[in-house]
């Protein structure tokens, strides 16, 4: 978890700035969103309960009352006496008129014309005179400027907090968009640098759910986990900051919560990523078996497997449902409801606290740091909660995390941009031998050479090892010895794309890849004109295709060129190896599944192709390579022939027979 968190940061402090940014916008808005209560104190306790503070009788006074003019205790200089001091007190919704101080405050009622008041075993008793709401208006009336001053500076605080909300999140979100969007782009480029054999072991529905699902899950994290929590911990410091300066002591009865927070998370990180774990294992695999299916659907159909594949698809969804139920029942009872346990609990002792000073328990607070108290206690179970409910995301996110970076740290071999001058085209194997496993080697000792220009055709029964020696010529793998040079460099001491780079392939299914005509050519490649690709379609002899396609090389080609048949798609990729001009070209069975009609077209497409490059053919039909200048006859792995047509024909040996047989003529070997 260590390793996967710290590389999710590094991510994020590729973009620190931003992230920066959002979050001082996020302190300024928490700071003056978070003054709202001790504003709400201010205005009850100074000028709404404010006015229960003691009045002293004086001339030229604030408010007059009975004849008589008074200020506020708070509000004048100078000492009083007791005799010049009154007190109005609230029962209720009326007030009382009290002459003289009031020695303590508690639990107050009134009867007979005489104010009680009541604070544990003690009691005083008061004359009290009820007012009117126009007498007590006059002394509210001076509290409402100061009021309407502190409601207009609310206003403003709530416009200032709003304004810094939306910057945070554009902010946030924005950097949280584009570390998603490195982080693909890495995974992607990864892809391109892993060996053949990564792909071999691995179902292509698995890989691309780490590349899409799972950095989706990655991309929550930025976007909404992260916002939560750095938003929920500015927020959880300014409530216990401001808490602090209403009272230390409660203060720190509420950080309590802290620690139970962390244990929390603790406690459901252990089984939440269990399940987490298994959930994406299974989202993986029927990814994997959604793609296989929908690449065999014609096979499926053809052999009437329609529902033994749909009972194995559910058999997986099951239990990825299953897993995905044990998790919800874990967020079940450990969020909302647990949550809610601790918010009765917390406000149960708030109560005990503040209402119990009126019977000798607790302490007794002005109205004012009451309500503070509440509305911050209840602010900070706001952030509680959105760190409770992101705890199921941020357990897939780092799960997904794992996942992702399980793929990036496979071994690969990082593209570079090294360039080498054109190969003359001299290619020479030199006892080379190779096995895909170790110690089942299906090349032996393979010696031979080709000089510019010349063709070389590869022959034999399948699993001879035709298209390895290909595989390794190209090096999607590597042999284990002997050697290979091309210009008498062993293209070991080269990296894979300075070798690749002058080489071209046609395989026996042509890729076609979405897009167009034209960028399938020149798989998108600046530096190929739209009038070399013209060219080159119709030097393979796919003018007649041009002309029936309404768009021309802009005619859309779906996934795979499923809309053209395989004779076009293979005109298409004879164009493709033509306009980038290799000097080394390998033909895999081009003619393998083509018509006998498409065939003289698809010959006709391969001398020109061919024409000044050094080409290597894998050819199941010999008849397409009589004018080969080497036929080599694969055997298990080793070469059991080598010569021209004429001379094996001579020979009368393996390549003699599988001749005859594909002609139906041994009775004439002159053939």
């Amino acid at each position: 978890m260590n390793d996967v968190g710290k590389r999710l940061y590094q991510y994020a402090t590729q973009f620190k700035r931003t992230i920066l940014l959002s979050l001082f916008f996020l302190t300024i808005a928490a700071a003056a969103e978070l003054t709202g209560p001790f504003i709400a104190k201010t205005m009850i306790d100074n000028h709404i309960i404010g006015i229960e503070q003691p009045w002293i009788e004086q001339e030229d006074g604030d408010v007059s009352y009975g004849g008589r003019e008074y200020v506020r205790a708070d509000r004048m200089d100078g000492e009083w006496s007791d005799e010049e001091e009154v007190n109005l007190l609230q029962i209720g919704l009326t007030y009382y008129f009290i002459e003289g101080a009031v020695a303590f405050d508690g639990e107050r009622s009134f009867e007979d014309g005489e104010l009680t008041i009541t604070r544990g075993e003690e009691e005083a008793i008061y004359p009290a005179v009820p007012m009117s709401q126009t007498e007590i208006y006059q002394f509210f009336q001076q509290e409402i400027p100061f009021l309407l001053m502190l409601m207009g500076g609310y206003f403003i605080l709530i416009i200032i907090s709003a304004i810094f909300h939306y910057y945070q999140s554009f902010w946030l979100q924005t950097s949280a968009n584009r570390i998603i969007k490195k982080m693909r782009e890495d995974v992607f480029a990864k892809i391109h640098e892993l060996p053949i054999q990564y792909f071999d072991g691995q179902p292509t529905g698995k890989i691309v759910s780490k590349i899409t699902n799972d950095t989706e899950a990655i991309r929550e994290l930025y976007v909404r986990v992260l916002a939560t929590f750095f938003t929920s911990i500015i927020y959880m410091i300014g409530i216990f900051t401001a808490l602090f300066f209403l009272d230390s002591r409660l203060a720190l009865a509420t950080l309590i919560l802290v620690p139970i927070l962390i244990i929390w998370m603790i406690v459901y990180r252990k089984f939440a990523g269990k399940y987490n774990r298994i959930i994406r294992e299974k989202l993986s695999d029927i990814n994997g078996r959604i793609n296989e299916n929908i690449q065999g659907m014609s096979i499926v159909q053809a052999f009437g497997r329609e529902k033994e594949v749909s009972e194995e698809f559910e058999q997986l969804n099951q239990e990825h449902f299953k897993y995905n139920n044990k998790l919800l029942t874990l967020n079940a009872m450990t969020s909302f409801n647990l949550l809610n346990l601790f918010r009765n609990i917390g406000f149960v002792a708030l109560i005990w606290y503040f209402g119990g000073g009126s019977i000798g328990v607790g302490m007794v607070f002005s109205l004012g740091v009451v309500y503070a108290f509440v509305d911050y206690l209840n602010r900070l179970f706001e952030p509680v909660n959105g760190i409770v409910n992101q705890l199921a995301q941020l357990e897939e996110a780092r799960i997904a995390g794992e996942r992702v970076f399980t793929l990036m740290d496979e071994p690969g071999i990082p593209l570079t941009g090294g360039q080498r001058s054109r190969f003359h085209g001299d290619v020479a194997f030199e006892d080379v031998s190779f096995a895909y496993e170790e110690d089942q080697l299906v090349l032996k000792h393979i010696t031979f050479s080709a000089k510019k220009g010349e063709t070389v055709a590869f022959v034999g029964h399948t699993g001879s090892g035709k298209s390895s020696i290909m595989n390794i010529l190209f090096r999607f793998y590597d042999h284990q010895t002997g050697k290979i040079t091309v210009d008498g460099i062993d293209i070991h001491t080269m990296t894979k794309q300075e070798l690749r780079e002058h080489m071209a392939i046609v395989l026996q299914d042509p890729f076609l890849f979405t897009g167009t005509i034209a960028s399938n050519v020149s798989m998108n490649d600046p530096k190929i004109s739209r009038q070399q690709i013209i060219e080159a379609l119709e030097k393979v002899g796919a003018s007649d295709l041009l002309r029936t396609l309404p768009n021309g090389i802009d005619e859309e080609v779906n996934e795979k060129g499923s809309t053209l048949s395989s004779g076009q798609r293979q005109l298409i990729s004879f164009a493709r190896a033509l306009v980038f001009n290799p000097p080394i070209l390998i033909l895999d069975e081009a003619t393998a599944n083509i018509d006998t009609e498409t065939e003289e077209v698809i010959q006709r497409a391969l001398e020109v192709v061919k024409e000044g490059r050094t080409t290597f053919i894998i050819a199941h039909r010999l008849s397409t390579i009589r004018e080969a200048d080497q036929i080599l006859v694969l055997n298990r792995g080793e070469i059991a022939e080598q010569g021209d047509h004429q001379q094996l024909m001579d020979v009368q040996g393996r390549y003699y027979h599988m001749y005859q047989l594909q002609k139906g003529a041994m009775r004439d070997p002159a053939s």
